[in-house]
């Protein structure tokens, strides 16, 4: 097995307040009253680490240490004395029956009362706390004896007034709240990411990092073993990441000794859960030889497993492998053949089963998974379809079979968001003799895993190559990869080479093609002559695209509709058929296609000035992008999230998602990415008076720059462009990139797309003209859909009114757009109307208190929110957010107001 790379030692992450409260503990005892502190938490949650932390902490204190062991619960006062045996020459300094009763319970294990060696501890603590200051520190107080646990309990609670502290840690409250608890959960996805950082400082590949998380669910001690157990190889994503905890782990190993303290049916019971995650409770009592309740009371008991509706499920999900492969080969074999027995209504899961505990002849087994995966056509929990052709592969006796079964697991390893395990599959493909057809195959599943998440211009290559080698003997599948060659072309911002693909494909076209293969040639056709600037021309290829979507299911042809409407101008339609492809991609359980659909959701979104709705969507994709291993997408998904945090002024996070999508679009040659992404940093430059930026950015350019050029985002961003070039003065500049824009806006006969040409052209015109083209654009916008925009060209008219000397016609506009602005939080536009009111003669309040400038837009959002009395759950719920994440803006809030409370920010914000 190849050796794990070095970890380094990585600091205590998203415990600042369980810290704080343990610290509070010594620096009582060191001003003379002490106390106690029960930290509580699951196996690997850092209990332990924070008692090191404060131990290490100690300075002056005297420090007493002592961990429970297993196998000395049923030892009376073993705890005791592993904590007291440094102080053994001071018992005969305590009252002669106390030190008689502590000398003989630490001696024999034997009580002389109750109350007596209770007592002695704590005086034998108070006496040796006169000379200096004590913490006792106890881990694993769980495994602690009963009398040991209770003489503690009897001290900690009357610590105060005493220079003693005692911190301890448990993974149940085991004093049943009788001392103040701090509960410890898993890391939130900050902390977690923080950590991961930490251990691994060159970072990881996103579709590792998700390996990781689905399986460390938060645990910092998952996180820390897995981190180190990672091989170069995983590392450089040749090889499949970690399925489970390292098996020489302390986590496997305390999971383990968790496991064996159970009775013998409940572990049996287990290992079923584990062998099927999916298993109900109707299921469960089917397959199991015995009383499955009284069995899994046990493990509910112990907080193994936990009810979640008609199921019983691993509390932590980690627990489920430790289970399964601590078991024995029969054991396993055993509990898959009962559970083929009992799922019967289940075609895929009894075959799975059945071929796990090879309950047949292999061929047979093989068989009847792959008819069960062909049948089952929509998203499976369990097992996955990967898995399941992959052990039909395993299972096959003949080499083509085999190879056949192999490509179908690499597909739907690709379609499941598992490029990792993907590309692994296809590795092994190719170390056996194949066919050329199936080589072919292989060769197309490689290059859409390198189209998303690799470099987009050896994408275009090995699609073209793969077309090219398909056309004699799959004419649909070559076609279909032509059209994915001249999509990496179009994410590249290759356009001329987009025209060249499409031409070379339409010798391929026929009369009798099915719906689906005559749409892809009219999305070809319609986007080349859009490419080349013939608008008309490009708009009957483009308007039958949209005409063949009804016959086609496939989401991927889906997006070709939408994004063809996009063409078109038609954001309605475009939204219904992105929306249509998203819903077909998860109903079909292609989760590495969601993301990728998304794009265009959000896009239509977008032009429709639906921007809370297309934040969220971009986060989810961005998720899933990250998760399935799709840098390209992930980039774009950052690229919309910083043009929906330009809209919300938030510069700072604008600055930081631009920067991070650039960044991708460069290392993945996604030059859309980067062009929304420079796209957001004009739009905050426009927003804050920095025009001259805003020309510098989006500045029409024949450079190649992968970083932040794109025609089609270069054009939609031209009415950035023209107001910003009309302040500085650059209007020849303006005039050109205008003429470009409106033969696409006229075109499309989209009232949003003509009404701001015609905003646009407002702007240029000489003075005595400009105010019928801006009544013109807003009588254009009051037929379309998009509210921002509209407030944009009134806020634009209402200035030019004010410029000309008319306040009164001025301050009808400004209001209207100051009232949308605040609608959508566009901080900056707030900041601009409220200052051309106050130009026009108003007198307009400031949009929030000066002691809240500092706050961001989100920022603000949240303490407004807060302030009008919201729950941080129901913040979380309205902006898309986890109620941990508005918890962290809380505190930052709270830092950057210098206030302590929710009160104090009422009362600042009202």
């Amino acid at each position: 097995m190849p050796a794990a790379h070095h970890v380094t030692p990585a600091p205590l992450r998203g415990r600042e307040a369980e810290l704080a409260a343990l610290r509070r503990v010594p620096a009582g005892a060191r001003a003379g009253s002490g106390g106690a502190l029960l930290l509580v938490g699951a196996a690997g949650t850092g209990k332990s680490a924070l008692l090191d932390l404060s131990a290490a902490e100690a300075g002056d204190l005297l420090v007493l240490r002592a961990r429970g062991v297993a196998c000395e619960r049923d030892l009376p006062y073993a705890g005791l004395h592993g904590l007291l045996r440094p102080l053994r020459d001071r018992l005969a300094a305590l009252p002669k029956a106390q030190g008689e009763a502590l000398a003989e319970a630490l001696d024999l294990g034997t009580p002389s009362g109750r109350l007596v060696v209770p007592a002695a501890v704590l005086t034998l603590l108070s006496l040796v706390a006169a000379d200096r200051p004590v913490v006792a520190v106890v881990d694993d107080l769980h495994h602690f004896d009963a009398p040991s646990r209770e003489a503690l309990l009897f001290t900690a609670r009357r610590l105060a007034g005493e220079p003693v502290a005692l911190v301890a840690a448990a993974r149940t409250d085991v004093w049943a709240g009788a001392v103040p608890v701090r509960q410890l959960d898993c890391l939130d996805e900050r902390a977690a990411r923080e950590l991961t950082d930490d251990l691994v400082p060159g970072g990881l590949p996103d579709d590792l990092r998700a390996a990781l998380d689905q399986i460390a669910r938060g645990n910092p001690l998952a996180i820390t073993e897995l981190a180190a157990a990672l091989t170069p190889e995983q590392l450089a994503g040749t090889a499949a990441p970690p399925a489970t905890l390292p098996r020489e782990g302390r986590l496997w190993r305390a999971y383990t000794d968790q496991i064996e303290d159970l009775p013998g049916p409940t572990r049996d019971l287990l290992l079923f859960l584990a062998a099927d995650p999916r298993l109900d409770t109707a299921t469960l009592v089917r397959a199991f030889d015995g009383d499955p309740f009284t069995a899994l009371e046990a493990a509910e008991r112990a907080g193994i497993v936990e009810v979640a509706g008609d199921r019983f499920r691993f509390r932590d999900p980690a627990a489920g492998p430790v289970v399964y492969h601590s078991a024995s080969l029969l054991a396993r074999r055993g509990a898959h053949r009962s559970l083929a027995g009992a799922l019967a209504h289940h075609r895929l899961r009894r075959a799975w089963h059945r071929a796990a505990a090879l309950d047949g002849p292999p061929e047979e087994l093989a068989d009847e998974l792959e008819a069960a995966a062909t049948a089952t056509g929509s998203p499976c929990p369990f097992p996955e379809l990967s898995l399941a052709y992959e052990r039909a592969a395993e299972l096959s006796t003949r080499g083509d079979t085999r190879a056949t079964r192999l490509a179908a697991a690499a597909q739907y390893a690709r379609l499941e968001g598992r490029p990792h395990r993907a590309h692994a599959l296809l590795d092994r493909l190719r170390s056996g003799a194949v066919s050329a057809e199936l080589r072919q195959q292989a060769e197309s599943i490689r290059a859409r895993l390198e189209l998303r998440g690799g470099e987009t211009s050896f994408a275009r290559d090995e699609l073209l190559a793969v077309a090219s080698s398909l056309l004699d003997r799959d004419r649909t599948m070559a076609v279909r990869a032509l059209v994915r060659a001249a999509e990496a072309s179009y994410l590249a911002g290759d356009h001329q080479r987009f025209v060249v693909i499409a031409r070379d494909a339409l010798t391929l076209r026929r009369d009798d093609d099915p719906p689906a293969i005559r749409l892809m040639f009219e999305y070809l056709t319609g986007m080349a002559a859009s490419f080349r600037g013939r608008h008309g021309e490009a708009a009957g290829p483009l308007r039958r695209v949209v005409e063949l979507a009804p016959h086609v299911h496939s989401p991927s042809v889906l997006v070709w509709a939408a994004v063809s409407s996009l063409m078109l101008g038609d954001d309605a339609q475009a939204f219904r058929l992105s929306t249509r492809a998203v819903e077909t991609a998860r109903a079909l359980g292609a989760v590495a296609t969601v993301p990728q659909v998304l794009e265009f959701a959000i896009n239509s979104e977008f032009w429709l000035g639906r921007f809370a709705s297309a934040a969220a969507n971009a986060a989810e994709g961005l998720r899933l992008a990250q998760e399935t291993g799709q840098r390209g997408s992930a980039g774009q998904h950052l690229g919309w999230l910083s043009m929906m945090a330009a809209v919300q002024g938030d510069e700072e996070t604008v600055q930081t998602r631009a920067r991070a999508a650039i960044e991708l679009a460069g290392a993945h040659g996604v030059s859309i990415a980067g062009a929304l992404g420079n796209w957001a940093l004009a739009q905050i430059d426009l927003a804050s008076g920095r025009p001259a930026a805003t020309v510098q950015r989006l500045r029409p350019t024949a450079r190649a720059d992968v970083r932040n050029t794109h025609l089609v985002v270069q054009v939609t961003a031209t009415p950035h462009f023209v107001e910003a070039a009309a302040r500085t003065g650059e209007r020849d500049q303006a005039a050109r990139a205008l003429r470009v824009f409106e033969r696409w806006a006229d075109s499309t006969g989209s009232p949003d797309r003509r009404a701001l040409a015609v905003r646009c052209r407002a702007l240029l015109a000489p003075p005595g003209e400009a105010d019928d083209l801006f009544r013109a654009a807003l009588d254009l916008h009051h037929q379309g859909f998009s509210e921002f925009e509209t407030a944009r060209t009134e806020l634009l008219y209402g200035s030019a009114l004010r410029r000309d000397r008319r306040p009164g016609a001025a301050r009808e506009h400004l209001y209207s757009a100051l009232d949308t602005f605040e609608r959508y939080g566009a901080r900056l536009w707030i900041d601009q109307a409220r200052s051309e009111l106050r130009a026009a003669g108003e007198s307009v309040p400031t949009a929030r208190p000066k002691a809240a400038e500092e706050l961001t837009a989100q920022q603000f959002q949240i303490a407004r929110m807060v302030a009008d009395g919201a729950t941080n759950r129901e913040v979380a719920a309205q902006l898309y957010l986890s109620p941990r994440t508005v918890e962290h803006h809380l505190r930052n809030i709270f830092a950057k107001l210098d206030i302590r409370s929710r009160v104090d920010l009422v009362r600042l914000l009202t």
